[in-house]
């Protein structure tokens, strides 16, 4: 029993080092990604969230009738700069998130049986999906409160004064009014859509990566391009794949500094069906457009990740 206690502690301590290095590239490559695609996101936000936003609805400011809509009202009457607000509080969110999404990854495949991706494709892929889903799922539970806020901070429309002036100020105004649980509104949901989304993101990506013939190519431009060819196709399809469910749990996001007594939406089903029922089922897929084109962030997101692990030794 001794032996084997060993043994293990030994292996622990010698995968601790791997952890850390795939905890720092994920996170590092998703602030990275994230600023650079941060307009995006932001109008992808907008678009997706104003047909739950009170200035909207009530009429104080017109609604967004597009994506080239949504960038020049925000330029002319935010300034350019807006369109990065709530970006820093989407680092302090993503770096854990995508970090802890990556070393989890790792982690939790290690834990299923290897299969040969030629014999054993279905096992390959169905052991990438699970993996990726239960990592993005367990990061999620983690950082919650920090996706609350940064939703909040970047719906914001018209140009008056701001509704939050900061994280800090949109977490203490959020537990002030609807208490602790406010800013986990929506969780439920959130962690049924991360399950296909990084199933698919992390699946599909590795999946392709195992069939890439210039995975580990010298050329370095052959290399990321191929790279980013199989990034970008796996970030669509988990796009596509949970829209619907970030859809809702935005929504939902939208309603928590209000007492209960004023929310629109009773849960998730009710989310779900309201929407379906009053705006129609493509409803659940405003501002996939927007989000189409941000995909491109979460491709650089996985090509940093693999150069910078491959780089310094951890690379599969």
């Amino acid at each position: 029993f001794f032996q084997l206690f060993c043994f293990q502690t030994n292996n622990i301590m010698a995968s601790g080092s791997d952890f850390l290095l795939n905890f720092l590239a994920g996170g590092v490559s998703g602030a990275v990604a994230k600023t650079c695609t941060a307009p995006i996101e932001r109008v992808k936000l907008l678009i997706q969230t104003q047909d739950a936003n009170p200035k909207i609805i009530s009429g104080e400011v017109p609604r967004y009738t597009g994506i080239v809509n949504c960038f020049s009202r925000v330029a002319s009457e935010q300034g350019v700069g807006a369109f990065w607000r709530g970006n820093l509080t989407n680092i302090i969110r993503y770096f854990p998130t995508q970090a802890f999404n990556f070393a989890f990854k790792d982690s939790i495949k290690s834990l299923f049986p290897a299969a040969d991706k030629n014999t054993e494709f279905a096992k390959f892929f169905l052991i990438n999906m699970a993996s990726g889903g239960l990592a993005g799922a367990g990061s999620l539970c983690i950082v919650y409160p920090l996706d609350y806020a940064r939703t909040r901070l970047a719906s914001d429309v018209g140009g008056g004064k701001a509704q939050f002036s900061g994280l800090l100020d949109c977490l203490k105004k959020t537990v002030a009014s609807s208490g602790v649980g406010g800013l986990y509104n929506g969780i439920g949901v959130s962690v049924v859509g991360i399950i296909p989304y990084r199933g698919v993101y992390f699946g599909l990506f590795d999946t392709l990566s195992g069939y890439n013939p210039y995975q580990k190519d010298e050329n370095n431009f052959l290399r990321a391009g191929s790279k980013f060819a199989c990034a970008q196709s796996s970030a669509i399809c988990a796009g596509y794949a949970s829209y619907p469910f970030d859809t809702v749990r935005r929504r939902l996001q939208m309603q928590s500094e209000k007492p209960e007594a004023e929310w629109v939406y009773k849960g998730t089903a009710d989310c779900f069906a309201k929407i379906m029922k009053e705006e129609g089922t493509t409803a659940l897929f405003k501002g996939a457009g927007a989000n189409a084109l941000r995909t491109v962030g979460a491709a650089m997101v996985l090509v940093l990740y693999s150069e910078i692990t491959a780089a310094f030794g951890s690379g599969k």
